[in-house]
């Protein structure tokens, strides 16, 4: 293995030094400090986290998680969308998780746009509609609440009724639980 100044440095004629290389450097620091070690792909809390891509939520540290302890499914808001759906069904009935823990958070962008708006703008810049559904929102209580619904309804998954909805303060960093109707 190439030591990672090596990463790093590059022929005069060729492009700089950018983030990836800088990340690909720290991948080969970070695994040259660990132990080669297998980790079950079922994960041993047999939970599932759906959650935002935001950046600003560090999932295993805000939950005390550790590597294989859980699927950590993301994109964009942490809304329960079918390709979300397909990632739970699979995770459930091929990987053995039996809980699903849904979080989203305070001050997403997903507030900051409109379904109709954005759907628009990469129209106009592509000259194609979009066929995926944007789902930004106003309220994120109310947008927790639909993503339990959306999971106790799917008929694609096995364990629908262990599902919990939570809002992460990004400022404080704390989980709020957020209630949805049984039905």
């Amino acid at each position: 293995m190439r030591p990672a100044h090596e990463l790093l440095t590059r022929s005069a004629n060729l492009r700089p030094v950018d983030v990836v290389d800088e990340l690909l450097a720290n991948n080969a620091r970070f695994a040259d400090g660990l132990p080669v070690r297998h980790v079950d792909v079922r994960p041993r809390r047999r939970l599932a986290v759906v959650t935002c891509m935001d950046s600003r939520l560090d999932v295993f540290a805000a939950l005390g998680l550790g590597d294989g302890e859980a699927h950590i499914m993301r994109n964009a808001g942490g809304v329960i969308t079918d390709d979300m759906i397909r990632s739970l069904a699979i995770s459930q009935r091929r990987l053995g998780t039996r809980e699903v823990m849904l979080i989203q958070h305070t001050d997403c962008g997903m507030q900051t746009i409109t379904d109709d708006g954005f759907r628009a703008e990469l129209q106009d810049a592509t000259g194609v509609a979009p066929a995926f559904a944007i789902e930004s929102f106003t309220d994120v209580d109310a947008n927790v609440r639909q993503s339990i619904l959306r999971v106790r309804r799917s008929d694609f998954l096995l364990h629908r009724e262990a599902v919990r909805g939570f809002v992460y303060d990004v400022d404080t960093h704390r989980l709020r639980e957020v209630a949805a109707p049984i039905t």
